[in-house]
């Protein structure tokens, strides 16, 4: 299949359209990456932050070879809300009343980059069959769903606040991703948070004091000024099990990413490489007090419409993003987006995560007519939804992380184990769809020799 890209990886845009293209890409990321912060409590600056400087290092680690951009990661936010609510002085709603943990979050998040890391080296010399052996669909699928699910009650808790903005926010979303196209059909999220906003302005839901009090520069809030790290078992029970689900979506994202460049990208700049890169930047988020780290399908969909895949676009959008985090009033402002507007657009893109889980199932038809793909995907759905509790000594296992583990558990010990990857086990070439936690958009993810012969 011949590369149609008006510009390939390493080529640089002129400097009007690299401009231009770059804030394509920071408009694609952003809705989602301001939101992980503001559903978890962490500063919004530090996630812009992160997110550039995890890009850079990204780009830094994969030779400029992979395009690929990180924003903040859905599949952690009720992780680092448990990690934050550690020691914490909680309301009778089980929020936090004073003092959250910013140490925990530093240290989690700075495990799961390690995890990431050591995972990384493993691929590096043996290769990847032992993650296709403890992975399968019918793991994977109901595990993303758990993340969707599991956020359910947030969403619609901040949507009752106005009702009518959430509404108007979340059928602006379902337009903007149904009825429109090109770009703007890539940025949903984006565009129900600026409709929303405005109609919150109209219903007066929104005070502008603390925009015109911001400083026009304001240095972020580092948490590693204020706050050291904790590392033990009960923050990496809440934390590292989380990972096999966002390194899964890794793979994933990198396969598409490949036939869009027409490259595979996990041979050259190799997995091993791109690992790295992705657990570096989080391992620096943890550090910094943001949230993790994730590619981005709305940002990779953005390369497949414009068909450029250079580096410098990518790494433009990074640099953009980072020089926002230290705009004091931009982030007041984005501070003041009221919670029915993020309860508006929450209630669609945690139903597309959740969404995504079963599409996972179907696209590889999991028979669940098969007494064990019924048993792993009922067990993982109601420990993770459910938020089953189990105490191992220190260790505190509970909600997604349980259930992922228990769904592996379950997938290596019950018999049959073929019949949990459907009809990927029948032939030499398949597809697995992937909807990464921030994307909107349907993806296509294809075996390295598919990616390798296009």
């Amino acid at each position: 299949m011949e590369k149609k890209l008006i510009l390939d990886v390493h080529e640089k845009p002129k400097v009007a359209h690299w401009i231009a293209l770059s804030i394509q890409h920071v408009l694609a990321m952003f809705g989602s990456t301001v939101l992980v912060p503001m559903l978890t409590g962490l500063p919004v600056s530090l996630a812009l932050v992160s997110s550039g400087i995890g890009t850079l290092f990204y780009l830094f680690v994969t030779k400029g070879k992979s395009p690929v951009y990180l924003g903040s990661s859905f599949a952690y936010i009720a992780p680092i809300t448990s990690a934050l609510a550690l020691g914490a002085t909680l309301n009778a709603d089980g929020s936090i009343a004073s003092h959250p943990n910013y140490g925990a979050v530093m240290g989690g998040l700075m495990m799961v980059g390690l995890v990431y890391l050591v995972i990384a080296l493993i691929i590096k010399f043996i290769g990847t069959d032992w993650l296709n052996k403890i992975l399968p669909p019918v793991v994977i699928g109901p595990t993303i769903m758990v993340i969707g699910l599991s956020l359910a009650g947030t969403a619609v808790n901040m949507a009752s606040e106005h009702i009518v903005v959430a509404l108007i926010t979340l059928l602006t979303a379902i337009i903007v991703s149904t009825y429109t196209k090109g770009l703007l059909q890539l940025l949903p999220i984006f565009s129900g948070i600026v409709v929303g906003y405005i109609s919150a302005v109209a219903f007066q839901l929104v005070d502008f004091s603390a925009v015109n009090e911001a400083s026009l520069f304001a240095m972020p809030n580092f948490a590693f000024l204020h706050s050291k790290p904790v590392f033990n078992l009960e923050v990496a029970a809440i934390m590292v099990p989380v990972a096999i689900v966002t390194i899964t979506e890794h793979i994933g994202d990198h396969l598409v990413l490949g036939s869009i460049v027409g490259r595979d990208l996990t041979k050259n700049p190799g997995l091993h490489r791109t690992l790295i890169g992705d657990g570096v930047a989080t391992f620096f988020a943890g550090f910094i007090g943001g949230p993790a780290n994730t590619t981005y399908g709305e940002n990779t969909g953005v390369i497949g419409l414009t068909k450029v895949a250079s580096v410098w676009v990518i790494g433009g959008a990074a640099v953009t993003a980072f020089a926002l985090g230290f705009i004091g009033k931009f982030t007041a402002l984005v501070q003041t987006i009221p919670s029915a507007v993020m309860g508006g657009v929450s209630i669609l893109l945690f139903g597309v995560i959740a969404s995504s889980g079963a599409r996972v199932l179907i696209n590889n038809q999991i028979d669940f007519g098969r007494q064990r793909n019924l048993i792993i995907g009922a067990v993982i759905l109601i420990v993770g939804i459910g938020g089953l509790t189990i105490n191992i000594g220190q260790i505190t296992l509970s909600g997604m992380a349980l259930a992922a583990i228990i769904g592996v558990i379950l997938h290596l010990i019950l018999p049959d184990k073929e019949a949990s990857y459907g009809q990927r086990s029948n032939k030499t070439e398949f597809e697995l769809e992937v909807v990464g936690e921030e994307s909107t958009t349907s993806e296509t993810v294809m075996t390295k020799e598919q990616t390798t012969a296009i």
